[in-house]
């Protein structure tokens, strides 16, 4: 697995039904997509965040913009995102990513990152 792709202690790994489910996505995913080349982490934050916004796939997006902003994304340029969907998924999608990347953010607040650009 890329090392600093998912955030510290987001994703509960081994619990209750299908445990094995995470291991094997994110070795799929995380461990062979994310890895390849050709694309920049930061890339892959974009099409992934627009992916999963399209999919109201909200438990992931969660992940996701805490994992857009390790690769550099900052807050400015992933309310963009939110913003562009708007065109393209229609406004519900948008304002249910706008709530996950809200969760998102009070995360990394209660870990102590006081991020805010």
């Amino acid at each position: 697995m890329l090392p600093g792709v998912l955030p510290d202690g987001d994703v509960d790994f081994h619990h209750g039904f299908a445990p094995e489910l995470m291991d094997i996505g994110v070795e799929g995913v995380f461990g062979r997509l994310w890895s390849r080349e050709g694309l920049a982490r930061r890339d892959r934050s974009l099409l992934t965040l627009g992916m999963l916004i399209a999919l109201g796939a909200e438990e992931e997006l969660e992940s996701h913009f805490r994992i857009a902003e390790q690769n550099g994304l900052t807050r400015g340029e992933l309310a963009e995102v939110v913003y562009h969907t708007t065109g393209y998924v229609g406004f519900p999608a948008a304002n249910s990513a706008r709530q996950a990347a809200t969760r998102a953010f009070a995360k990394r607040a209660d870990e102590g990152d006081t991020a805010v650009t």
